[in-house]
């Protein structure tokens, strides 16, 4: 499985097409995340980290993600893959651990 910035292909990764315009996305340089579910830096967890896309087009706070993710279909194939593995608590954990 991809990261979110190359299934979304939303250009905002180090380097892309869209970061003069847009920026770079947090999840793409969130290194705390990287390794989560197979991603890289936070690529699998971008559900989880605030100021990266919504619903294609929306920067979000981790508060409305909840809601807005829900219709993106990177968020619901990482969920029917990973189960309860894709979840805040489990990303937490991994943070925690690398930061000990």
């Amino acid at each position: 499985m991809q990261n979110c910035w190359e299934f979304k292909k939303c250009g905002r990764e180090p380097g892309g097409f869209k970061v003069d315009e847009e920026g770079v996305c947090p999840a793409a340089t969130y290194e705390a995340a990287d390794g989560f579910l197979g991603g890289r830096n936070g690529g699998r967890a971008c559900a989880f980290i605030t100021g990266s896309l919504c619903c294609e087009t929306l920067p979000c706070t981790v508060r409305d993600k909840e809601k807005n993710c829900e219709p993106c279909s990177f968020f619901n194939e990482l969920k029917y893959f990973h189960g309860r593995n894709f979840s805040l608590k489990a990303l937490l954990q991994k943070v925690k651990h690398q930061t000990g």
